[in-house]
């Protein structure tokens, strides 16, 4: 079966689309991402303005007629944080829907995590033990972690690399990012992580760390991993030790600098120090010495929930 999914983000909007079957390992067939930026495109009330949901609109209804004409038999679609997180975010989705005949879902941070952590423990498999799994977004964190196909605890925490940039780190005058605002953003991160750290615990020591995300990707690259034009089977690791000297590195650089960047592209690299703290700090909290990239994340993880409910029935 050739199957899409349509993943409205903060920051892309992504189609993917794979062939799957019963069994089989989805083999991804296609792929198209367009930088919408809706975390951007919030109105000072906290809702999506009539300029954003137009653009939404024409991006779904051409995604959809993108999966049409590559064969696609089943579509879903789904939003995450910048729509959860707008005042009139199920309205928009419900305009949006009737607008393009897209059944589009709003996925809490909580089933967010879960679905990420299944990509996660379907693609290192049992061997891999108590899996704690970290996926920063442009608007949240999510954190799950537990020996089961469903994790024991999940959590979202509103520490998305696009969101903090735009609240503690905006501003032309702001390029490199000042001392004060950087030690303030750690503070708050910290502050955010810490309850989940003890919950976690809890569960028992963590056998492995894996971390999802186009800005943890970015961050395993300039620190040496392998690109990732060398395909998703090579192994990359993010060493706690050496994202250390990234933050270091990259909070001196400005943003024109930092997209000059092997692994990061322009779009991403505003929000590329913010992203970076949460990632120090959240392994810095667990006391993470090593995360191991991990090429699935929440799409991955909407497609094989589908394909598992497809095949029950």
């Amino acid at each position: 079966m050739r199957m899409g999914v349509i993943d409205i983000g903060s920051n892309t909007v992504h189609l993917l689309v794979v062939d799957a079957h019963r069994g089989g390992q989805p083999q991804p067939a296609a792929s198209v991402r367009v930088p919408l930026r809706l975390v951007e495109l919030l109105e000072a009330d906290g809702s999506l303005g009539t300029e954003g949901e137009q653009a939404l609109t024409a991006c779904v209804r051409d995604m959809r007629e993108q999966a049409e004409a590559l064969g696609v038999q089943d579509l879903a679609a789904f939003a995450t944080s910048a729509l959860r997180d707008a005042s009139n975010g199920d309205q928009v989705l419900a305009r949006v829907r009737a607008a393009t005949g897209v059944g589009i879902g709003m996925l809490s941070g909580e089933e967010e995590a879960r679905l990420t952590f299944l990509a996660a423990r379907r693609w290192f498999g049992w061997s891999a033990g108590r899996l704690l799994a970290l996926d920063i977004g442009g608007g949240s964190l999510e954190i799950g972690a537990g020996m089961h196909e469903d994790p024991e605890v999940v959590a979202s925490l509103p520490l998305g690399a696009s969101r903090l940039t735009r609240d503690w780190l905006a501003g032309a005058d702001n390029d490199p990012p000042r001392r004060a605002d950087l030690a303030e953003l750690r503070r708050y991160v910290r502050a955010q992580i810490a309850p989940v750290v003890g919950t976690i615990y809890h569960l028992g020591e963590h056998t492995r760390v894996v971390a999802t995300s186009k800005t943890f990707r970015s961050l395993a690259r300039i620190a040496g991993a392998e690109p990732y034009s060398r395909g998703p089977y090579t192994r990359r690791v993010l060493r706690r030790d050496d994202l250390a000297d990234v933050v270091a590195k990259i909070t001196r650089m400005t943003v024109e600098e930092r997209a000059a960047l092997a692994g990061v592209s322009a779009s991403r690299a505003g929000q590329l120090v913010a992203g970076a703290i949460v990632a120090a700090e959240a392994l810095d909290l667990f006391s993470v010495e090593e995360a191991e990239i991990c090429p699935w994340a929440l799409r991955e993880g909407v497609i094989l929930r589908r394909l598992d409910w497809l095949n029950s029935g």
